[in-house]
């Protein structure tokens, strides 16, 4: 699994390890704004989950799920710990990012695998209750359409299928969708991630819907990391009524809704790095 590293305290083995993991068909760039921020008073690690960005494709497309998600992360953590000990762990999920946090946070048999536990967790527009509405908008296009005949034509449908994102500058846009592209023959562009990572969510049942939905509530409920709840005032896949009860049980999140924006904030405005700098380092 590749992952993107940031460091900017003037300390290579820094014990402040703050992890960004990012949504479905995303990949670790995405953070590239916040991290150069963190990254004055921490290592700041972002991985490209499997099937994205530089890492691996799986043979086996079921293997695109949570549980695989988790063990990935603890080997790279362990490598990372290995590399320089970690004194202190965050975590920044995003959407799917913020599932594996739940669970790398919220599932005690994990705890003795962790090189530390996580002390303070961002949950960007995600939770235990997922909107069926909102999967099947996401499941209606992911994997549909990878090919472009131009980085244009590309950053175009990738702004008409993330309005959700909230505005954002042309150069900002830009930034944001470029690593999310690789480069084909004669001036064409396909999206970077194994489109057969819709595969799993495609499959659910409902009755899978609700055993996973119970399950996030008991990890959720048993996470002992300070936690944060960022949500897209306009979201369709985190509701104010599950962002409420997060707010209210396990963990007792401190929520913070950012308007004009739905799924999901992409921690690129200075209102949305500035919750997260002040959550994280106290700034």
């Amino acid at each position: 699994m590749a992952y993107w590293e940031w460091n900017d305290t003037g300390d290579l083995h820094h014990p402040h390890v703050i992890v960004c993991a990012h949504g479905l068909t995303r990949q670790g760039r995405d953070f590239d704004v916040l991290a150069r921020q963190l990254a004055m008073q921490a290592r700041v690690i972002c991985p490209d989950v499997v099937g994205r960005g530089y890492s691996d494709w799986l043979e086996d497309p079921a293997g695109y799920q949570v549980p695989l998600y988790v063990a990935d992360m603890l080997a790279m953590l362990q490598q990372v710990h290995q590399s320089a000990p970690i004194g202190r762990l965050d975590w920044v999920g995003t959407s799917m990012g913020g599932l594996i946090g739940i669970a790398l946070a919220g599932e005690p048999s994990i705890q003795p695998l962790m090189p530390a536990a996580i002390r303070r967790l961002v949950l960007n527009d995600v939770g235990p209750t997922i909107e069926a509405s909102a999967l099947a908008r996401i499941g209606s296009y992911v994997g549909q359409h990878m090919r472009y005949g131009s980085e244009q034509e590309a950053v175009a449908a990738m702004g008409q299928l993330s309005k959700g994102f909230g505005p954002h500058s042309d150069e900002d846009w830009l930034a944001l969708s470029r690593p999310m592209l690789r480069p084909e023959a004669g001036g064409a562009v396909r999206l970077h991630y194994d489109p057969a990572i819709a595969q799993p969510m495609l499959a659910m049942t409902p009755e899978m819907a609700t055993a996973g939905e119970q399950l996030l509530w008991r990890l959720y409920d048993q996470i002992q990391a300070t936690t944060l709840v960022l949500r897209g005032a306009e979201s369709d896949l985190l509701s104010e009524k599950t962002a409420q009860s997060m707010g209210a049980s396990g963990p007792r999140a401190r929520v913070v809704e950012f308007a004009g924006v739905g799924h999901a904030p992409t921690l690129v405005s200075f209102d949305q790095t500035a919750a997260v700098l002040a959550f994280l380092c106290g700034t």
